[in-house]
């Protein structure tokens, strides 16, 4: 491979695991020249610029609504511009394969790679289908999946692989002493992390202040509060810390792979990339899974985890602080079952995802070279 060209945009479910893809293919191919089809608009404008050797291109698109819309006129005439001017970029880039993980603006891009007979691949990350995936899985070569449950769904795709999420290659080579030494806890003392996601979350937010007073029955145990930056001013401003000082708030970590490296328990969404993470690395789990999402994908994507014991399941409507702390509770008290969770939760996970993508990639180029 010369040259790969990615897609994908919206959020950092759809980001991060294209640029893992990334950062997997110019392991094994130094030299590969790597192009980006993002919107200038979406967080993807403001994450891939800042990756070293990526070549950045826009097009204007915007998602299709579910219901009935004028709208959705508009929308048709940004993709039909779009997948034209991602011909453009196709054409000046000459890629040999082309990679969509999932949101709208990862639409025009395959779909213009098709139909300029160019090999294609789409990954996605969540249990169910996204919209973009529905649409693309009849016109891509292979269609990449983090959940071996997705397989069912596909039964239009030409070529369906059971990968896993390409995230699980990255977490895996992290190191949990750095992560410790970052949050400043010593070997012996256990973890429990808190976390929304990375702009945070409301309700999880709600709930661990509705918990703080029960932290003090568990004063060996260093509870990582990650609020999100949005939420870290409001949050702290009604916690008095030095009340908690087994706590550690903060509004965000860059580390994030090292310090769920050495977590002994996690709280958070259920996100594809937090679930990639969570299974490579065996982490038992309290997953509150965002309802906010499109076809509640987040849900799905933790009663996945939840059906084989990995995680235990606390839906946004029962969260409060009671709730999770008695969910909290019962587990840090319990270290046979995390364990036992953490195995469960290992055996879900799929550690080589991106080695295996590159793999499947490098079929796509050899069979187009040959054909």
């Amino acid at each position: 491979m010369k040259r790969i060209l990615l897609t994908g945009g919206g959020t950092g479910g759809h980001i991060y695991p294209a640029l893992a893809i990334a950062r997997a293919v110019r392991e094994k191919y130094p030299e590969i020249e790597i192009g980006y089809i993002g919107t200038d608009n979406g967080l993807e404008s403001k994450i891939v610029p800042k990756e070293a050797g990526i070549q950045f291109f826009t097009v204007e698109i915007q998602g299709f609504k579910r219901s009935l819309s004028w709208e959705n006129v508009n929308t048709v005439r940004k993709f039909i511009r779009a997948v034209s001017k991602s011909k453009e970029y196709i054409k000046k880039f000459q890629p040999d394969v082309v990679v969509g993980t999932g949101g709208y603006v990862s639409g025009p891009a395959v779909f213009a790679a098709h139909q300029m007979n160019i090999p294609t691949m789409i990954h996605e990350q969540n249990a169910i289908l996204g919209l973009t995936t529905k649409f693309l899985s009849r016109f891509a070569d292979v269609v990449a999946v983090s959940l071996e449950d997705t397989v069912k769904h596909l039964t239009s795709a030409k070529k369906v692989v059971y990968t896993g999420n390409p995230r699980a290659t990255e977490v895996i080579r992290a190191n949990g002493e750095q992560g410790r030494e970052s949050l400043g806890v010593t070997a012996s003392t256990p973890i429990v992390l808190i976390f929304g996601g990375s702009r945070g979350a409301k309700s999880i937010n709600q709930a661990v202040l509705g918990m703080l007073p029960k932290l003090e029955s568990l004063p060996g145990v260093r509870f990582i509060y990650i609020t999100g930056e949005a939420h870290y001013q409001d949050i702290t401003a009604k916690i008095k810390t030095s009340d908690y000082p087994n706590l550690d708030v903060r509004p965000f970590v860059y580390n994030m792979p090292d310090v769920l490296a050495t977590t002994d328990l996690v709280v958070a969404r259920a996100g594809a990339s937090t679930l990639a993470e969570l299974t490579a690395l065996g982490i038992p789990s309290i997953l509150i899974p965002s309802p906010y999402v499109t076809n509640n994908h987040q849900e799905a994507n933790a009663r996945v985890l939840e059906d084989q014991g990995a995680a235990r399941l606390l839906l946004e409507r029962d969260c409060n602080g009671e709730n999770l702390w008695n969910a909290m509770e019962g587990l840090i008290l319990d270290p046979e079952e995390r364990k036992s969770m953490g195995e469960k939760a290992r055996a879900l996970g799929r550690p080589e995802a991106a080695n295996q993508i590159v793999e499947e990639l490098e079929k796509l180029v050899t069979a187009n070279v040959h054909s």
